[in-house]
């Protein structure tokens, strides 16, 4: 499968979501276009991400949708989804790149360190940079600043902003550099989840 990265919407599921509702919540923001969805999930035990994972990659498949998971190459690997995303925490980037190959997708949380950006970017097929606003999510994660995108395009890796972010703030990051916006809250909170994705989409298409 194949995705393109350029100005593109990348949400993420909340730890805390409904997960008897998660399948019908994805499905709203897929059917409005969206393409990229981590698995983000904190809670569960392995034999129900298992199963929700790949019930997500079916769904997500059928859609044309890149499925990335997030912290586990195992669970990616098992599940079949198309990537792993990884925080500073959650393992070397190298040994996640020798377990589950090239034909995977491999992301790096570089919060709003350039030099650690540099290390990853040998091994990443994309960074993720951020919090670029406050974030109900992580209140506390470290800020970013816009000048980091434009440092981090002499990589040559697709850049993907995270952090509060809205259809009002995004397109200072898209000029800065963004190739994509990670959204979690401002997607799967929305009381339309399928409005809310359009309105991200708009901006997106709109900075084109």
């Amino acid at each position: 499968m194949e995705v393109t990265w350029h100005h593109s919407l990348y949400a993420i599921t909340p730890d805390r979501h409904d997960r008897g509702m998660l399948l019908l919540q994805v499905e709203q923001a897929l059917a409005a276009g969206l393409r990229w969805l981590q698995y983000r999930d904190k809670c569960s035990d392995a034999a129900e991400k298992l199963q929700r994972a790949l019930n997500l990659r079916e769904l997500c498949h059928a859609y044309g949708c890149c499925l990335i998971i997030n912290d586990d190459p195992v669970l990616c690997h098992q599940a079949g989804a198309d990537g792993v995303h990884l925080g500073r925490s959650d393992g070397l980037l190298a040994e996640a790149r020798a377990y589950l190959g090239s034909r995977y997708i491999l992301g790096a949380t570089c919060h709003n360190e350039i030099a650690y950006a540099q290390q990853a970017a040998p091994w990443a097929d994309y960074l993720a940079f951020g919090a670029f606003f406050a974030s109900p999510t992580k209140p506390h994660a470290p800020r970013a600043s816009l000048s980091l995108l434009t440092q981090a395009r002499s990589l040559h890796r697709p850049c993907v902003a995270i952090g509060g972010i809205t259809p009002d703030n995004a397109s200072p990051l898209l000029a800065a550099g963004a190739d994509a916006i990670a959204v979690i809250s401002h997607v799967f909170d929305a009381s339309d989840i399928a409005e809310a994705t359009r309105s991200f989409l708009n901006v997106l298409e709109d900075t084109s």
